[in-house]
């Protein structure tokens, strides 16, 4: 099973838990970010991921290898929602399995970190106030292929 997926489905982090125990591991660390009512002064009702995923997934396991690599940890694992989120979802959760907690805490944040960063993935907020903004998606943009969220198309 891969290490990094996209889930168009609610994600459930004691499942995704379970896939990660190992008996050689005495450590375990996780993060879910979850979407919330607001951002940058504005009231949000809710999100809207889309997602490069053939080239999302590639990379995402990428950093996974990497953070397995660079900090000694057993196991890891990433998924992140796409389609339309609710208040209160996970958006996103990182997990990871190592024989001590320093190595899965370090990998566990240098995923996240990677993964915001690196993996083709856009964010859509929808206000109270009707209006919506793409967030986050400039960094990204050069591996949209023609799909390019600031109103442009290439």
């Amino acid at each position: 099973m891969s290490s990094f997926r996209f889930s168009h489905t609610t994600i459930d982090g004691a499942l995704l838990r379970a896939e990660l125990v190992d008996t050689h591991c005495g450590g375990f660390t996780s993060f879910e970010g979850w979407v919330r009512d607001h951002n940058d002064g504005h009231q949000v009702t809710h999100l809207e991921y889309e997602a490069f995923e053939a080239l999302g997934v590639r990379e995402g396991e990428r950093i996974i290898a990497e953070a397995c690599e660079r900090f000694g940890v057993t196991q890891a694992l990433c998924v992140h929602r796409l389609g339309d989120l609710q208040l209160r979802e996970i958006a996103v959760w990182v997990g990871v399995a190592a024989a001590h907690r320093d190595e899965a805490f370090k990998a566990c944040r240098y995923i996240i970190d990677e993964v915001k960063h690196r993996v083709p993935i856009w964010k859509k907020e929808h206000y109270v106030s009707g209006d919506s903004g793409w967030v986050n998606c400039e960094r990204c943009a050069e591996h949209a292929h023609g799909h390019d969220h600031t109103g442009h198309d290439h």
